[in-house]
């Protein structure tokens, strides 16, 4: 059952890659390559960082095969899927809750630490968007959007409480998918978001001479 959420998590993230491909009017190449890299990232990173290799979605063809029916599909009926983005919307939801848990689980059965279980948590659910983004010269949107690795974070730290109090291993992942999809949903129906720092009027180098001028200024009246 973990497979098929994940496989389909995989491919609510590859029709994310894809679409973002679409943005910047990519050829086939670029949107399946955008496309495997969005579904595939967090795994692959988590799994390298852990010591665990090949990684699976090098090992399980069914992860790229995916991913690229994902770019294709998108490639032909963009349109068409954009004016049912909410439904996108809902499986990248479920795809970031189910990759979280995967991401825990993962870490918990190698003897990982608390700390590291959290973050491989976060990295599975995020690591694929963050590349995404960096691939084509974005901020990742992680950093300036709703609660998304904040629902990633929620769901590996509620992991980890349950392993210290010894519940049952599928009952923790349930837990962590639930908790993880609950943010996220009411994040994406209210519009919640962290606080975010407001910029400032102009570099610090140039504030920190406009104050000193100033302070300048008051002394010689």
């Amino acid at each position: 059952m973990l497979l098929i959420l994940d496989l389909f998590g995989t491919l609510a993230f590859a029709i994310s890659g894809a679409f973002r491909a679409v943005r910047y009017e990519m050829d086939i190449l670029g949107v399946i390559a955008l496309s495997i890299a969005t579904g595939i990232g967090g795994g692959l990173v988590r799994d390298l960082l852990l010591g665990q290799t090949p990684p699976l979605a090098l090992v399980n063809e069914s992860y790229i095969i995916i991913c690229t029916l994902g770019a294709l599909l998108v490639f032909v009926a963009a349109p068409k899927i954009a004016k049912r983005w909410d439904y996108v919307l809902a499986a990248d939801a479920v795809g970031l809750a189910v990759f979280c848990a995967i991401g825990a689980a993962q870490a918990d059965r190698l003897g990982a630490v608390p700390m590291t279980i959290v973050i491989m948590s976060v990295l599975t659910a995020c690591g694929g968007g963050v590349i995404r983004d960096l691939l084509v010269n974005e901020i990742p949107s992680i950093f300036t959007h709703d609660l998304y690795a904040s629902a990633a974070l929620l769901g590996g730290l509620i992991y980890v409480l349950l392993g210290n109090f010894g519940i049952n291993s599928e009952i923790q992942i349930a837990a962590t998918v639930s908790s993880a999809l609950l943010l996220r949903t009411l994040a994406l129906k209210y519009g919640l978001g962290l606080p975010s720092v407001r910029s400032l009027p102009a570099s610090p180098s140039t504030l920190t001479k406009r104050y000193r001028q100033d302070q300048k200024t008051k002394k010689d009246d």
